[in-house]
């Protein structure tokens, strides 16, 4: 079975395709770094929907998801643009950690596995 890699750099790739599962690096708000956690969380899924795409795929078909959130007092801001976004019927297993992020301007980071 073949692997494709997209995104790749000397660490990571941020898209690897392995058969029909899409595995996604973790994502961070690049464009809206240190911005509120609605507006990361919305650059966030923004571009993983661009990632999924490019890996043949899309949102509906999410089997899994891990947020990290730099405090649980912003679960519900986060909530409210992932719940907007999701797609309705086909919500992925997922779990949300409290985390310290590998930058201060960061306050969300998404990892999402798909089918394809």
């Amino acid at each position: 079975m073949s692997i494709q890699r997209f995104e790749t750099g000397p660490r990571m790739s941020q898209v690897v395709v392995h058969g029909n599962t899409v595995y996604l690096a973790g994502v961070v708000a690049n464009k809206a770094a240190g911005e509120s956690v609605t507006k990361q969380t919305q650059d966030i899924l923004a571009t993983i929907d661009g990632h999924l795409a490019k890996a043949g795929t899309d949102k509906s078909k999410l089997l899994s998801a891990t947020i990290y959130i730099t405090d649980m007092k912003t679960f519900q801001e986060m909530n409210a643009v992932w719940d907007a976004w999701v797609s309705p019927g086909n919500t992925p297993a997922r779990a949300t950690v409290e985390a310290k992020l590998a930058a201060p301007q960061y306050t969300v980071e998404i990892m999402v596995t798909a089918a394809k």
